[in-house]
């Protein structure tokens, strides 16, 4: 009787987990199967023994029955539901499974830096023959536990994220490979140091140039959340994961437009979860995952140990893959051959003891892969390819700029530093005899009528003090014959502005208490850059609707008369006060400057751009809302493959500053904006990591109104400085003179 105690048990076990996923006990015949429990329950000792256990395994077939059916027709929202279920294994679960054995570090439990990121030093073992051979993994990933609040549901706070890059870090140096497991809904929205957005920054910008092999496998990963610990050279899914830009809910409550406190329609969550394109099959055939752990039916427990068997087999594998291409291409097919066999149940567990060291030819070849994994993530999502031509003269500026800059530049340096240090004092001497001969050739060389530029109070002004260009753009807004109130008068006592001298003479500021008023992005184009030395390039690189989101083309279209443009960012090379500078400008008026395939891909062609031609590299963000939802994960993987541009770039010696304005948030900021070394922020801009409501619901606690403001941005070491409009140019030429390093072409 005991056995059939402990079977029926299992039963209740197993129809609230039908209930739980079908979200209720409406579907099929779960309430007559509840009824039907709960009598057996009640009469348990009435029954005979015979009786008893021929009832309990009629439930049980009952129920193994639906749990086919439920299988059969899983919905994406269903299985948002399996990944949200207490009874799914967790990361410990995989560490005691898995793993021989491991060490947890940063604390264990409660007493821990942030116990939703757990870090452990483990060994996994494979059988080489007769022998068993032992190899070193440090082991990353959220955890979620069974119920436990302090766990935070998967959540990881900044510094549970800066605990994940000090241990890969760890990694790093010992040589070992990372395996990272993803088990969270997303990352907890706090500002605190090392705030939220930034951290996630750091830690992609990290990952992009990790030395060692990486592979990351995704049960429940929520947008950039996800790619704090995501970005690898190996990207698996569990078969009932899900991996989206958003949650469900969260595009619903976009999509529809539904207010706080107001009921979220049930259908139009379901809908939102099919069209975000979430499930395992979706991400593969999108290109964003590289394999698909299957998993047993209605997804594993933290008691499904075939299924634990299956998990260690494709970590071992998925790591093999990515050292054996950094050595043989011969020898990685053969070995993926026998694999491919094994899997498929045709031949047996390569029986092959591979090194997961790598030496320094090595570590070069994972770091070239890695770079080119990236680089073509989602280039099918966007339209607008380049010509011959465009790709011919890339190939022609390369050949140019590394001619000039690497060989001529590099002799010349060379002999400067033998005549510098051969010279000394006798230099000055042969200034003195040159100089006359160098004044002479410079007279008859100059061409008549050239002008002399230079620099006087901020402004960049002809040979005879004239400004070079004049205020030839007037904001729209300056139209209005009305007065607007300063939002800072009952503090600071602030007079009405009017509106024409707002935004005429006033450049959008009040000129009592300095508070920026929102101008839009033309203005710098005018003001900001020299006079006729915008050169936009890649304008026919297009946002698309690659999920064939319903609405959405209609809405892009509505954007493109709107602007007259083809995507929320412009990319062109510049001039400031004389120096050359690429720029990469998100702006408001396309989809309020959201980031998708085609916004990236603009974006990384700018930073190839600016690599090649020697030139600092400018991120202006007039306003980002994040990523665009209605792009999916092919919008998430913008922030790996931007962030890699951005590593590349700055390691080759280049000159990377971003300019905040308005409104920064999400994705773009944990990523491609938040790495830079040097970040600022216009007056009265606001940046952050995610939008009061969403903090709210999060946390449950309300934030102050000034909570995302520059200034305190400033105070959490978030940005290094805050401009104001009116000094933008003279600030920007400033930092182009006395940032960056000795590879840009004007040092």
């Amino acid at each position: 009787m005991e056995d059939l105690n402990k079977r029926l048990l299992k039963t209740d076990e197993r129809l609230s987990y039908l209930s739980q996923i079908r979200d209720g006990n409406e579907w099929a015949n779960l309430t007559g199967l509840r009824e039907k429990y709960e009598l057996l329950k009640k009469d348990f000792y009435d029954y005979s023994e015979d009786a008893l256990s021929q009832e309990v395994r009629s439930l049980e077939e009952s129920i193994s029955f639906l749990e086919k059916r439920c299988e059969e027709n899983l919905s994406s929202m269903d299985r948002v539901r399996i990944v949200r279920s207490p009874l799914r294994f967790s990361l410990k679960d995989i560490l005691e499974n898995v793993y021989e054995e491991y060490t947890e570090l940063g604390g264990e439990d409660e007493a821990n830096i942030d116990p939703s990121m757990v870090v452990a030093k483990a060994n996994i073992v494979r059988q080489v023959k007769k022998r068993m051979v032992t190899q070193q993994v440090m082991v990353i990933g959220h955890e979620k536990g069974h119920g436990e609040e302090f766990r935070n549901g998967g959540s990881s706070k900044p510094w549970g994220n800066e605990k994940a890059l000090r241990f890969m870090r760890v990694a790093e140096t010992e040589g070992i490979p990372i395996h990272f497991y993803i088990f969270t809904p997303g990352s907890f929205p706090v500002e605190e140091y090392p705030g939220a957005a930034q951290q996630i920054a750091r830690n992609l910008y990290a990952m992009a140039k990790l030395r060692v092999p990486m592979i990351s496998v995704i049960s429940e990963g929520g947008s950039g959340g996800a790619e704090a610990i995501g970005m690898a050279d190996f990207r698996m899914m569990f078969s009932h994961g899900y991996y989206s830009v958003i949650s469900p809910e969260g595009a619903a409550a976009i999509e529809g437009k539904i207010r706080e406190g107001e009921k979220m329609p049930k259908e139009l969550v379901e809908e939102c979860a099919v069209r975000l394109k979430i499930t395992a099959d979706d991400n593969l055939q999108l290109g964003t995952i590289d394999r698909i752990i299957r998993e047993p039916d209605l997804g594993a427990k933290r008691d499904d140990f075939a299924f634990f068997r299956q998990v260690k087999f494709e970590m071992i594998r998925a790591t093999d893959e990515v050292v054996l291409k950094t050595k043989s291409l011969r020898a990685f097919r053969a070995y993926e051959v026998n694999v491919q066999k094994a899997a498929e149940g045709e031949g047996e567990v390569p029986h092959i003891d591979i090194s997961w060291e790598l030496n320094s030819d090595e570590v070069k070849r994972l770091l070239a892969q890695r770079s080119r994994k990236y680089r073509n993530m989602a280039v099918k999502a966007f339209s607008g390819k380049p010509t011959s031509m465009s790709k011919l003269y890339k190939q022609f500026c390369g050949a140019y700029y590394s001619f000039r800059y690497d060989l001529l530049r590099g002799q010349q340096k060379q002999v400067q530093k033998v005549i510098k240090d051969v010279s000394g004092e006798g230099s000055v001497l042969l200034r003195q005899v040159s100089a006359p001969f160098s004044a002479a050739y410079d007279f008859v060389a100059r061409k008549p009528g050239a002008k002399v530029n230079k620099v006087v109070a901020g402004k960049n002004v002809n040979a005879w003090g004239e400004p070079e260009f004049g205020d030839t753009y007037t904001s729209p807004l300056a139209n209005e014959d009305r007065t607007v109130t300063c939002p800072n008068a009952a503090k600071h006592g602030c007079k009405d502005l009017w509106v024409p001298d707002l935004y005429g003479e006033f450049g959008g500021v009040c000129e009592n208490c300095g508070h920026h008023f929102p101008l839009e992005y033309q203005w710098y184009l005018q003001h900001l850059f020299d006079s006729d030395s915008i050169r936009e390039f890649n304008p026919e690189i297009a946002a698309g609707n690659p999920l064939d989101s319903a609405g959405f083309e209609k809405r892009l279209n509505a954007a493109r008369a709107k602007t007259g443009r083809k995507s929320g960012i412009i990319t062109f090379d510049a001039k400031v006060m004389g120096v050359d500078i690429v720029v990469a400008m998100l702006y408001s008026d396309f989809r309020n400057g959201t980031v998708g395939a085609a916004e990236g891909e603009k974006f990384v062609r700018a930073c190839e751009i600016a690599r090649i031609k020697r030139r600092p590299l400018l991120s202006y963000v007039h306003t980002t809302g994040g990523i665009r939802i209605q792009e999916g994960t092919l919008g998430v993987v913008q922030m790996p493959k931007c962030t890699m541009a951005v590593r590349e770039y700055v390691d080759s010696g280049g000159l990377y500053i971003v300019v905040y304005d308005n409104n920064s948030y999400a994705g773009p900021v944990a990523s491609f904006l938040g790495c830079s070394h040097y970040q600022f922020a216009i007056r009265s801009s606001r940046i952050g990591f995610a939008g009061h409501r969403v903090i709210r619901d999060t946390t449950g606690q309300d934030i102050p109104p000034d909570y995302h403001s520059a200034r305190n941005a400033l105070k959490r070491g978030h940005i290094h400085g805050i401009w104001d409009r009116r000094e933008f140019r003279r600030n920007l030429h400033k930092s182009l003179m006395t940032m960056g390093g000795r590879n840009l072409y004007y040092r």
